[in-house]
């Protein structure tokens, strides 16, 4: 994308494909908002002679950001890095770094909302475990300075790697992932080793700066161990509301932050609706995409185009366990996404695997039909071991995999609407 021929807000970065960052900025009134794709000779130029209000600047340009500018705040000078351009009443250009303001407003609510204290109050003197070395771990480190926390960065290399974390660090109350595995598209994944976060016994939270999926490998993790845990949204959503500020000249209201987080949690959250076969599921679904204008996935159809033979077809002539394998992989691809709908097939809770998939980035809802409704024309699982079997293997499973539970009206669009109003979409 060539860079803009009038005064605008934007995003400064090499490549820089889909980005939340026009959606946040036009609800905080910095708009309109541009992604400005450049090559690095032309960075310099653009930043010094361009014509912008306001710009942030992501990889790879944060430290010639830095480096470009005529005045730096505190926080640019000590870390050498900025995100956030604006020009002065002077028409200079001034340099701020609000990843580690964005940082501190999420750790400031993390800390009250799980703990009901200060985040200086719990980490002063405690040590935090800052995953990775790169930009955004020079943030968050900062931040947690500010907070009297004594951090340490893990790397794959140097003196403080993953391989001695446990072994050094177990007094640990924080771990925080600044590196960008289990960031979409190759997620869930996590950092750590399987394990790591249970060998850590005085942990008091688990923080991810990826935002997508919204809950990242290493979180979900955390959840199982009941460690509260957080992705990096609210640093996102904060880190533009103080960038905001700056670009407008003026005092935001604080409120817009949590407004948005809402507002973005709820267009990008899937929905993923389990149930019995024959409950509904992809009926409900395709009118649930009706009313709220999403994409509509079915898994038995996008699993026949993927290989050209229906589940049904592929259980009976391969057997189940090759279909449940071909099914959690076309399950892989959709539960990654982000805004959508999907039907999944009646026995995807058989597979704890699929389990992630969905809940990386999904609200689940159970469709939860009397069985003497259900039909098992077509279904040879249904037909070989009967209704009633099926129930008593998997109406446990949906209901612990379940974020919400609908008891089917006889209605698929008076179903769609009652989970429209219940998720707020």
């Amino acid at each position: 994308m060539a860079a803009p021929t009038k005064a605008t807000f934007g995003l400064l970065g090499r490549t820089l494909g889909h980005s939340w960052s026009p959606k946040i900025h036009a609800g905080l009134g910095s708009s309109p908002y541009e992604l400005i794709e450049l090559e690095p000779d032309e960075v310099v130029p653009f930043i010094r002679e361009g014509s912008w209000r306001g710009l942030n600047v992501t990889i790879p340009y944060k430290r010639v950001a830095a480096e470009a500018a005529d005045l730096r705040s505190p926080r640019v000078e000590a870390l050498g890095v900025a995100n956030t351009l604006v020009h002065d009443e002077q028409g200079r250009v001034f340099a701020e770094n609000t990843d580690v303001l964005g940082f501190g407003y999420l750790l400031d609510r993390f800390f009250l909302e799980c703990h009901g204290q200060k985040a200086c109050e719990l980490l002063a003197g405690r040590k935090a475990l800052v995953l990775g070395t790169g930009g955004a771990a020079q943030a968050v480190h900062a931040s947690l300075a500010e907070r009297g926390a004594q951090t340490v960065l893990i790397s794959r290399t140097g003196d403080e790697t993953y391989a001695t974390l446990v072994e050094r660090h177990a007094d640990a109350i924080l771990v925080v992932n600044t590196t960008p595995v289990g960031m979409y598209p190759h997620c869930p994944a996590s950092p750590l080793e399987p394990g790591t976060l249970a060998r850590l016994p005085q942990l008091k939270g688990v923080v991810d700066v990826v935002y997508n999926p919204e809950r990242t490998g290493i979180v979900m993790e955390a959840e199982r161990l009941g460690i509260p845990a957080a992705s990096g949204l609210e640093m996102l959503v904060a880190q533009a509301y103080y960038a905001s500020a700056l670009f407008q000249h003026k005092t935001l209201d604080e409120g817009l932050v949590e407004k948005i987080i809402g507002q973005l949690r709820r267009e990008t959250r899937n929905v993923a609706l389990i149930g019995m076969p024959g409950a509904g599921k992809t009926t409900t679904g395709r009118s649930l995409a009706r009313l709220t204008g999403r994409p509509f996935i079915d898994l038995d159809d996008a699993f026949t185009l993927r290989f050209g033979m229906s589940a049904a077809t592929c259980i009976r002539e391969l057997g189940e366990p090759e279909f449940r394998a071909r099914e959690t992989e076309v399950l892989a691809s959709y539960g990654a996404s982000s805004g959508i709908i999907i039907a999944c097939g009646g026995g995807v809770v058989t597979q704890p695997r699929n389990y992630e998939l969905l809940h990386q980035n999904a609200t689940i809802v159970f469709l939860d039909r009397s069985i003497e409704e259900l039909s098992s024309e077509d279904r040879p699982l249904s037909q070989a071991k009967g209704v009633q079997k099926l129930a008593e293997e998997r109406m446990g499973l949906y209901r612990q995999w379940a974020d919400l539970a609908i008891c089917c009206t006889g209605s698929a669009a008076g179903d769609a609407r009652g989970i429209k109003a219940t998720l707020g979409l």
